[in-house]
């Protein structure tokens, strides 16, 4: 059966964790072997779908799979305007340093184009701490 439900945990190095179903009932217990989607994605409170079964110990998920769902805080997936990568638009290069906002702009094409499920608080974080590694290492100008 089809079911809907929450990550409560989930410890990626042992592998195995527990999600609460959406209807009333017990604790699934969750294996990286059922998982449809990298391991490294799951969390508390990630939303998921998976086929309920039961197992030696009690009811176990298999084919577990995340669901995505439409956020304020979801920047969606954007290829590049004319079809090239951010790191090979001319004049990008060199030993200069660059003007901050610019670099600010091109890292978060870069990382909207990388990686499509990062939310804009996580793009935030790490732009911040980029920039300000940047600014140390005298690559920006202010």
């Amino acid at each position: 059966m089809l079911m809907t439900g929450k990550v409560l945990r989930f410890d990626e190095v042992r592998g195995y964790g527990f999600i609460v179903p959406s209807e009333p009932g017990e604790d699934v217990f969750m294996h990286a072997n059922d998982l449809l989607d990298e391991k490294y994605l799951y969390h508390e409170g990630s939303e998921v779908e998976f086929f309920m079964e039961m197992g030696e110990k009690g009811p176990k998920a298999s084919q577990v799979r995340l669901v995505y769902q439409p956020s304020a805080n979801r920047i969606p997936h954007r290829p590049a305007a004319t079809g090239e990568s951010v790191a090979d638009r001319p004049g990008d290069r060199g030993d200069a340093p660059r003007d901050t906002a610019r670099f600010r702009t091109d890292l978060t094409e870069a990382l909207v184009e990388s990686v499509d499920s990062l939310t804009a608080a996580q793009i935030r974080q790490i732009r911040s701490c980029v920039v300000e590694l940047a600014r140390a290492r005298g690559w920006l100008t202010a």
